[in-house]
């Protein structure tokens, strides 16, 4: 999980600005040249705060724009006006495309690869155990501490474990750090590149960068401008979003807010969840173990994305049942043909996850919660002061608590056992290297039997790069709200009576 979560920093403070200006030019209709003054209203200094020239911090800005406005980053690097492409890209309603997450190569730091390094609390000991079990003669004792030799060095961390002072180190780049597919590689310049043949679009890199050098693409222009034109916009919101936009808003206040903007219903992602722990009960029942070794869910598409490239022999048993979100889509979609569905969550790869071919006609439009926040403020929308009377009650309680590692299976083994008397052994993977690491088991036929439940982000949805709170905070707030739920259970819900499949 990334050390920088939670924290409101300078990089977490731009971010939310470059959003907020494209949801204010979004609202307002402004021509494609008031996108050239963004920069220079959020970096509206004579001097450089951030980097080493403010004409290096505007460009970084502009570029930010530019995958804000779901923009692809790689054709974008000539000498030119930002406005120059935009208005043919909107008019042309260019919506998301490959890849999602991309590194703002001359926002990098070139921040080292993994490496041992000595710290200053070196005692130059008479023992030197470091000198001692390092397995390539790397480290020196010179005059004032041990040295160790880069070139030799292969970072087995033999030396870090024997020092008793703890005074040496091992460094790992914070984007390489967060990923546990092994995505994050350098280009030629030592910069941090993605390798997208291994990236799930998980987005945790995003938020671990210390240098804001990563950043996904967004739809945040585009509904703000349908919307505009008056085009039924029907909203589902993932149940990670208590507690996300304050401790004094209700949930039902954002509900009115959404509302405020002109969005025609919202409805809870958790519906989608009873749906989908019911359908994913029933498959487990009907194949595990005749016909498939062991059932992983499928809510979680970077979960999904870690069978496909890197343990592909597994693929076929993830379950084929859509996730909370295509189901909840299509609850909405079903009584209303013509309107367009919004997905509100923590999550960036629910936005690729839209673009494939199986969700794309259900899912219109996906934003993170720190994008919806950022409309909140363009739109002037104050939400603890947002009245609302109408209740939420479109979920149970273990449809809400998908959104906490844990949860999905939780779900599905309370359906299993009401439903066919069974109880499945569980297994667990939280977090993206988690996943790597228990597909991989699943594979050596560790997991038969299992229901094996897959979280890319730790902690589960609450730990999602797109969230505003801390992964433990988040998941205090959704519980409480699973509490409030009037079902307990998926098959205790009456709106599911009547709903397709």
């Amino acid at each position: 999980m990334s050390k920088l979560k939670g924290i409101y920093t300078d990089i977490v403070k731009i971010r939310r600005m470059v959003f907020a200006e494209l949801a204010r030019l979004a609202l307002k209709d402004a021509a494609s040249e008031e996108f050239d003054k963004i920069p220079y209203r959020i970096i509206d200094t004579e001097e450089s705060t951030y980097r080493s020239s403010i004409f290096k911090e505007r460009a970084i800005v502009a570029a930010r724009v530019r995958l804000g406005l779901g923009m692809d980053y790689e054709t974008n690097q000539e000498h030119k006006l930002l406005s120059e492409g935009v208005k043919d890209f909107l008019e042309n309603e260019n919506q998301l495309d490959k890849p999602l997450v991309n590194v703002i190569r001359f926002a990098c730091e070139k921040c080292p690869t993994n490496a041992h390094f000595v710290t200053n609390n070196c005692r130059k000991c008479l023992a030197h155990p470091c000198s001692i079990v390092c397995p390539v003669d790397a480290i020196t004792i010179e005059e004032k501490a041990a040295v160790i030799d880069q070139e030799k060095c292969i970072n087995c961390g033999k030396c870090k474990k024997a020092c008793p002072y703890e005074a040496i180190v091992n460094y790992e780049r914070p984007c390489a750090e967060a990923c546990g597919v092994d995505a994050i590689e350098s280009d030629e310049y030592q910069r941090a590149k993605i390798n997208q043949n291994n990236c799930v679009s998980c987005g945790q890199c995003i938020i671990a960068c210390p240098f804001g050098a990563i950043a996904d693409k967004s739809m945040i222009f585009q509904l703000l401008k349908a919307i505009k034109k008056g085009e039924d916009i029907r909203a589902i919101i993932a149940p990670s979003f208590v507690g996300q936009f304050g401790p004094l808003v209700k949930a039902e206040q954002i509900v009115a807010a959404l509302a405020k903007l002109g969005i025609k219903e919202i409805r809870e992602v958790s519906l989608g969840a009873d749906f989908a722990s019911l359908h994913e009960a029933d498959l487990f029942a009907e194949d595990v173990p005749e016909e498939q070794p062991y059932l992983g869910t499928s809510c979680c598409p970077s979960w999904t994305y870690v069978a496909e490239k890197h343990v592909p022999e597994v693929k076929e048993n993830i379950s084929a049942s859509s996730s909370p979100m295509i189901f909840a889509a299509r609850s909405v979609k079903e009584n209303n043909k013509d309107s367009k569905v919004v997905f509100i969550g923590p999550c960036v790869s629910k936005k690729l996850e839209a673009l494939s071919p199986k969700v794309k006609d259900e899912v219109d439009y996906v934003i993170t919660f720190e994008e919806l926040a950022a409309i909140f403020v363009a739109a002037d929308i104050e939400l603890t002061k947002v009245e609302s009377e109408e209740e939420i009650n479109d979920a149970s309680y273990y449809g809400r608590a998908y959104a906490k590692a844990g949860g999905v299976a939780e779900a599905i083994k309370q359906n299993l056992k009401e439903k066919y008397g069974i109880e499945p052994a569980i297994a667990k993977a939280d977090g993206l290297a988690d996943c790597k690491k228990t597909l991989t088991k699943a594979k050596a036929g560790v997991l038969d039997g299992y229901l094996i439940e897959g979280m890319a982000c730790e902690g589960g949805c609450v730990g999602g790069p797109g969230t505003l709170l801390t992964t433990q905070r988040g998941a205090k707030y959704v519980g409480d709200f699973a509490d409030e739920s009037p079902y307990k259970y998926a098959f205790e819900n009456e709106k599911l009576k009547g709903e397709a499949d």
